[in-house]
């Protein structure tokens, strides 16, 4: 779909109006939440999740808050481990880097 919008004449006379209209929208559509991130990355063209990330850190976008629910789980997993720890069940490296693992897959699929 195609859309056209006017531009005041100062604006018009920038090197890439057209860039920094679309890069605009997308901003303060995926800070609203009115577009998500997979949507951002289409309009301005971007390759990968890696120069999104880049054009959102540029312009101080963060895809989410750190809740207090996301504290509340942290707490919760430290606590478990010091738990673990106390009573002598320590798990062996390669177990505790699945399970790291695991937790930043659940970490990823949450923000997405």
């Amino acid at each position: 779909m195609h859309v056209t919008v006017p531009l005041p004449d100062d604006l018009a006379q920038r090197a890439n109006p057209v860039r920094e209209a679309l890069e605009a929208f997308a901003i303060e559509g995926f800070r609203s939440g009115a577009i998500t991130a997979p949507q951002v990355r289409e309009l301005p063209g971007f390759e990968t999740r890696y120069e999104l990330d880049g054009f959102l850190k540029a312009h101080q976008v963060w895809e989410r808050s750190y809740t207090i629910q996301d504290l509340e789980k942290d707490v919760a997993h430290f606590e478990e481990g010091l738990l673990q720890a106390e009573g002598g069940e320590l798990i062996g490296a390669a177990e505790a880097r699945s399970q790291i693992e695991a937790m930043k897959d659940d970490w990823r699929l949450s923000r997405q």
